[in-house]
């Protein structure tokens, strides 16, 4: 108890220093104000919609109403929230100018769904304005509503009709997702100077930055530039309004980018690229004289461009910091109103200008607080599991002669593997789009593609689980529930239900503390815990509702997995054996088929062939969950840490498993996509 005490008093101690000094970078030493607050739409007025859209604003010292600095609007992608773009928000504070970052529709704390951006029956399967009904790249859809939706994230609500509405009336009603009213609000504070704005976005922020842009083209508080992170190009000809001006963009362009639309829907991103029409036409020159990080036109009448190139995929452009590098000089160029001024301006933008940089700090500190935070969870379950109402937890250990050859485990791991793998790539994408659920409940688009996935791999281990019990009682034994896992020492042949809600409470106690903690660092340092993605956030309402929704089928996977995987599969020296061994065969189970497709996705991406997943099942199978595999991956062998070292100490896979579920569950349900 008193080593439990200790470590624990540690860890909690060691988050909170990372928390403390996660936000004396995110302040600058309190050079920087951080302010968050709500946008109100509707407010009784006679507007359609009606909701709040939250925001987190980085102020600098020496902004004032006497001396207002310029600003920039900071636009997350898909699946992300606000926090993604503390990079740019800390950087631009750093340098005199206020930036807020907004929870677009659909994401982080903001009420209004993402179902409010609309969405069409057609889709193109090109960029837009290169599209054409003959060559069948304009095309007809049908479908749940979340799947016209993201069919049509690249349409624009600026653009003409024969995009952006339908003859059904469905239309593409605000394509930026909140930006439109952001950017407004943005202006609106006296320590802003409203003519000296920019916006910028990453992924799906880009789509709403072109819409920011075009909005208020012309207008007193037009743009000076874009900045767009992993963004698509398209052809004038697809306007509504052709007299837009876009002033001075700049496109990052991420080399392995999983998403097929930011690279044109070419497998690869070399110089053939940047050669095409589309991209010459973007730069203002031709083929022979397009280069990377080169920059053409001028800062003085917007006409600059310019395309860089990040060695990096697509998730991490938003903290590369050659990227942020690139957009804070582009901001300087474009606040300076004409700081080149050359009639016909070709410069190359060096790289050797972006020192100076500390967002990654704060990254890597809330990070380890993050880190801390769950491994925190073991000692204080240790701890509980001594106290009466918990202790009937720990079973005894099953018998070592129950314990199956190597041979058979060895099949019994690959096929867990194998069904891991095959079926993600498509029960992911199934359920993210075209899964026949009730939308009105299951609203999280990205948590409907993992409820599709678990869900059938539920499927498959129960089968596989109950012919094995019934192979098992032919055979005689009297323990077969306690040898999974899964019964009591007192009653080993029977599902332990008693065992199950004892050890979720004993997890709803330790997520209860966790929860705590998160929104401590968020009242107290305006942190949540994660590292550059969303992972842990307070609850709104409708987020606690959603996490209900899918705790069971979490529940069911993780139970079944963890059973499969650590108690049907175990070996002779689980128990009495080293932690780190059992741990590290435990995790190759649980995540050898993602391994396998995270290697099928980026070998191939990165000898310059091209992302796996187009090139094995198409470009539909691509994107999202393919780039979610850099944070997936960390999650589960995270949690198999936990349910490893709760699993040793109490003999049943119940404690562990449902913690499990629940961090996953809450990392789905708290910040990420809701229709």
């Amino acid at each position: 108890m008193k080593k439990c005490i200790a470590w624990f008093l540690i860890l909690v101690i060691a988050a909170s220093a990372c928390l403390y000094f996660a936000n004396y970078f995110q302040t600058d030493g309190g050079r920087i104000t951080i302010q968050e607050g709500n946008i109100e739409l509707g407010n009784g007025e006679d507007k359609e919609l009606v909701g709040n859209i939250h925001y987190k604003m980085y102020i600098p010292a020496s902004a004032s109403a006497e001396d207002p600095a310029p600003a920039v609007l900071l636009l997350h992608g898909y699946q992300n929230d606000h926090e993604t773009c503390a990079a740019y928000g800390i950087e631009l504070a750093r340098r005199g100018i206020v930036a807020m970052a907004i929870d677009e529709y659909g994401h982080g704390s903001t009420d209004i769904g993402l179902l409010s951006r609309g969405y069409v029956n057609h889709k193109v399967t090109v960029n837009y304005g290169e599209d054409s009904e003959a060559d069948g790249t304009y095309v007809e859809i049908g479908g749940a509503k979340r799947y016209r939706l993201m069919m049509n994230f690249s349409n624009l609500s600026f653009f003409d009709d024969h995009y952006s509405k339908d003859s059904d009336g469905n239309s593409i009603t605000d394509s930026s997702c909140g930006g439109v009213a952001a950017y407004a609000a943005l202006a609106s504070f006296d320590f802003v100077d409203s003519s000296n704005m920019a916006v910028t976005g990453h992924s799906m922020g880009t789509w709403s930055s072109w819409t920011v842009a075009a909005a208020y083209s012309g207008t007193d508080i037009e743009p000076r530039c874009t900045v767009l992170q992993c963004g698509e190009l398209f052809r004038e000809s697809v306007y509504d309004n052709k007299s837009i001006h876009f002033n001075n963009v700049l496109l990052i362009q991420a080399k392995y980018d999983e998403f097929s639309y930011f690279r044109d829907y070419e497998n690869t991103v070399t110089d053939e690229l940047l050669r095409s029409d589309l991209r010459t036409e973007f730069l203002g020159t031709d083929a022979a004289h397009a280069r990377w990080d080169t920059c053409y036109g001028r800062f003085g009448d917007g006409t600059a461009r310019c395309i860089c190139l990040l060695e990096t995929n697509h998730r991490l452009t938003t903290h590369d910091w050659v990227g942020v590098g690139f957009a804070l000089n582009w901001f300087a160029d474009s606040f300076k109103a004409g700081g080149v001024s050359e009639d016909v301006v070709t410069r190359m933008y060096a790289r050797d200008w972006f020192d100076d940089q500390v967002y990654m700090y704060k990254e890597w500190l809330v990070l380890g607080a993050t880190l801390f935070v769950i491994f925190s969870l073991i000692p204080l379950a240790f701890m509980l599991l001594k106290a009466k109402p918990f202790s009937g937890i720990i079973q005894e250990e099953p018998s070592a002669d129950r314990v199956k050859p190597v041979g058979k485990r060895f099949i019994g791991a690959l096929v867990i593997i194998l069904l891991g793998g095959a079926s993600y790539p498509f029960m992911t994408q199934l359920g993210h789009g075209l899964l026949p659920l009730p939308e009105n409940i299951f609203r999280m688009t990205i948590g409907n593609g993992f409820l599709s996935y678990y869900g059938l791999l539920v499927i498959i281990m129960l089968i596989m689980t109950i012919a094995g019990l019934a192979k098992e009682k032919k055979k005689g034994f009297t323990d077969r529930y306690l040898n999974l896992g899964l019964g009591t020492s007192t009653d080993p042949d029977r599902f332990g239900w008693g065992l199950l809600l004892r050890s979720f409470v004993l997890a709803a106690i330790l997520m209860g503390y966790m929860y705590g903690i998160v929104v401590l660092a968020e009242k107290l340092f305006s942190l949540d815990l994660r590292f550059i993605w969303p992972f842990f956030k307070s609850f709104t309402g409708e987020r606690a509702v959603q996490f209900c929704v899918y705790i069971l089928i979490y529940m069911a996977f993780f139970i079944l997995n963890n059973s499969r995987a650590m108690a049907n599969l175990r070996t002779k020296k689980t128990f009495s054996g080293g932690f780190f061994g059992c741990w590290l065969r435990n995790a190759l189970i649980m995540t050898g088929g993602i391994v396998i497709i995270a290697l099928l996705e980026y070998i191939p991406f990165f000898m310059g062939i091209g992302p796996g997943a187009d090139l094995l099942f198409g470009s539909t199978f691509g994107g999202p969950f393919m780039s979610l595999l850099i944070v997936f991956l960390p999650q589960i062998l995270l949690f198999s840490i936990v349910s490893t070292a709760l699993y040793r100490k109490t003999k049943t896979v119940f404690p562990g498993a449902i913690i499990s579920a629940m961090m996953a569950c809450w990392i789905v349900t708290g910040g990420s996509s809701m229709l």
